[in-house]
């Protein structure tokens, strides 16, 4: 054997090695493919699509999706694209055309014109509430609250998603700071067509009696008595620790009385109350 065949050989060898196997190289095409898929926009009822086919301008058409996913298209009457991505939609029009042999090698193009037929609602204590189109398939949580503009001022740390899952009505109720304190994302779920994310108000106490502001105030997590009285300000010369208070409503909606230490956690509703001193 030849040094230039011998090395021809090596070279070859080397080449199919940084290759991988054919099985495996087809396996992660089609896995990645599979993926790409799933992640694309489904079409729905109320979405605008505008189709075109190449050389074909007679055939250009833009309208909406009906009620029943469907639209009426030229040659080829009543076609379902609900519930088609973009690129299944285009390939099921393409092969109308050519089974019908309107058009032997159809070109076809659609693209979304307006967003209507997948829809989350975001209410509540965030910068724009309204409703929000779900453009892609994989859309999250966070990603719809961002898209409302993230929590206001005065939103609570938790909130409430309200929608549909496998025909069954879904409550959850999600702590948002709890999402980004783990690497998993099971909290911050997939949103789907029709849910309502609800965005609570954030929890207040109340303060009042011998400290310097007085009033209402943001009940922060896990905010103690001592807490509350330095976001109130501080007792003033007139008040005393001794003479503290806490009226808080029970379960049963009774009010009851309490005399907290100074770590006690304070509990939505609270209010506390600074007595003056008597010396």
């Amino acid at each position: 054997m030849t040094f230039s065949s011998l090395f021809l050989r090596r070279a070859l060898l080397l080449v199919s090695m940084l290759a991988g196997p054919a099985w495996l190289t087809t396996s992660f095409a089609q896995t990645a493919s599979a993926a790409a898929v799933a992640n694309e926009y489904r079409l729905g009822p109320g979405d605008v699509v505008r189709v075109t086919v190449y050389q074909n301008p007679d055939l250009t058409l833009e309208a909406r999706i009906g009620e029943a996913g469907t639209v009426s298209y030229p040659l080829l009457g009543s076609v379902r694209l609900g519930g088609n991505t973009v690129s299944q939609a285009e390939k099921l029009i393409a092969d109308g055309l050519r089974s019908g042999n309107f058009v032997r090698q159809p070109q076809v193009s659609i693209l979304v014109v307006q967003v209507r037929g997948n829809q989350a609602s975001v209410l509540g204590q965030v910068n724009r509430p309204g409703r929000y189109p779900i453009e892609v398939a994989d859309m999250r949580l966070s990603d719809i609250l961002a898209v409302a503009g993230g929590i206001n001022a005065g939103g609570a740390d938790t909130l409430t998603l309200v929608g549909t899952r496998d025909g069954k009505p879904m409550r959850k109720v999600i702590d948002l700071p709890g999402i980004f304190r783990s690497d998993s994302r099971q909290d911050d779920v997939i949103v789907q067509n029709g849910d309502v994310v609800y965005v609570e108000r954030a929890p207040m106490v109340y303060i009042y009696g011998e400290v310097q502001r007085p009033g209402a105030m943001r009940l922060e997590r896990d905010m103690t008595v001592m807490q509350a009285l330095a976001t109130g300000g501080g007792l003033n010369l007139r008040g005393t620790e001794k003479g503290l208070r806490v009226h808080r409503r029970a379960a049963d909606g009774s009010l009851q009385v309490l005399t907290p230490k100074m770590d006690d956690v304070l509990m939505p509703g609270d209010v506390v109350y600074v007595r003056e001193s008597l010396f």
